[in-house]
C-alpha cells in the first residue's frame, strides 16, 4: 500500500489543471497581442484619413487618445471573457473599479471632461496664440486630458483641460486683424497739431496698417510734464508686431527730424529764502 503526499498531490492538481488550461491562456495571449497589433495598425489608418479629412486638427489627436483607450478596453474585455470570466463578473468588477477609481481620480476625469468641452466649445485651435489661465503662447496640441502650448522663448507648458475650460481664455488669433494702441509725449513747447501730422504722415508710409477703419490720432491727456497723444491702428493679426514696433521706431525718427521734443520727468524746486 502506498501513502499519497498531501504536497505532491497539490502540486500535480495543479500542474494539470495548468496543462488543461495552457490552450486557453495560450489564445487569450494570441488575441491580446494581435488586439494590440490591430490598435497600432487603426490608429495609423485613423492618423491617415485625419489628415485626409476636412476635420480641424485641434480634433486629430484628441481623437487619437480617446480611441486608442476605447480599443484597448475592448480588447481586454475579450481577453477576459477567453479566460472564462464570466460578463456579469467583468461589469461588475468594472462597475466598482469604477466608482473607486472615479473618486480617487477626480481631477483626470474633470480634465477629461474639460477636454470635451474645449472642443465642443471651440474657444481656440491647435496654431491660435492664447492666453489661458496667465500663460500665453501658440496651441501646439489638444489631448485627453491637457492642452499643450509653447510660449514665446519655446518653453512647453501644459495646462489641464479642467483648469482650462474654468479660466478666461484671450484668444490673439481668432480675428483676422487687431487694433495696435500706443501713446506719444510731446513737450508743451511744441505743436500738437505738428505733431499729429507728422505721426499721421509717418503711419500712411507703412503698409502694414490698414486704411480702413483710418488711424486714429488724438491729443489724449494734458499731463504735468508732457501732452500725451493717443495712437490707434488696425492692421492683420500676424503682423501685430511687426506694426507695434515700426511705429515705435519710426515716429521717434520722424520726431526727431521734426524737432518735436519727448519730455523727460520734470520736478520744479522751489527755495524759499526764511531770512
Amino acid at each position: 500500500m502506498s501513502l499519497s503526499n498531501p504536497i505532491f498531490d497539490f502540486f500535480g492538481s495543479m500542474l494539470t489543471n495548468f496543462i488543461a488550461f495552457l490552450p486557453t491562456l495560450l489564445i487569450a495571449i494570441v488575441v491580446f497581442i494581435l488586439g494590440c497589433v490591430l490598435n497600432s495598425v487603426m490608429m495609423n489608418l485613423l492618423g491617415k484619413g485625419l489628415e485626409k479629412s476636412k476635420l480641424d486638427k485641434t480634433i486629430h489627436r484628441f481623437l487619437n487618445s480617446l480611441v486608442k483607450i476605447l480599443i484597448f478596453a475592448f480588447v481586454l474585455i475579450i481577453v477576459l471573457t477567453i479566460l472564462g470570466i464570466p460578463m456579469d463578473s467583468i461589469v461588475a468588477v468594472v462597475s466598482s473599479a469604477g466608482v473607486a477609481i472615479g473618486l480617487a481620480m477626480q481631477s483626470s476625469l474633470s480634465n477629461v471632461a474639460g477636454g470635451f468641452m474645449v472642443l465642443i466649445g471651440r474657444s481656440f485651435k491647435v496654431g491660435d496664440f492664447v492666453d489661458i489661465a496667465g500663460m500665453s503662447g501658440v496651441v501646439e496640441e489638444i489631448t485627453i486630458l491637457s492642452t499643450k502650448i509653447i510660449t514665446g522663448d519655446n518653453k512647453d507648458v501644459f495646462i489641464p483641460n479642467g483648469t482650462v475650460v474654468n479660466s478666461t481664455i484671450t484668444n490673439y488669433s481668432q480675428e483676422k486683424t487687431r487694433r495696435v494702441d500706443q501713446t506719444f509725449s510731446i513737450s508743451y513747447n511744441n505743436d500738437s497739431k505738428k505733431a499729429i501730422a507728422v505721426i499721421t504722415e509717418t503711419l500712411e508710409k507703412n503698409n502694414m496698417i490698414l486704411k480702413n477703419p483710418e488711424p486714429f490720432v488724438k491729443v489724449c491727456a494734458l499731463t504735468s510734464n508732457s501732452v500725451d497723444i493717443a495712437v490707434r491702428v488696425w492692421t492683420e493679426t500676424d503682423k501685430y508686431w511687426d506694426v507695434y514696433f515700426a511705429m515705435l521706431e519710426d515716429i521717434k525718427e520722424a520726431f526727431d527730424k521734426e524737432g518735436i521734443m519727448i519730455p523727460y520727468n520734470q520736478l520744479d524746486v522751489h527755495v524759499v529764502d526764511n531770512k
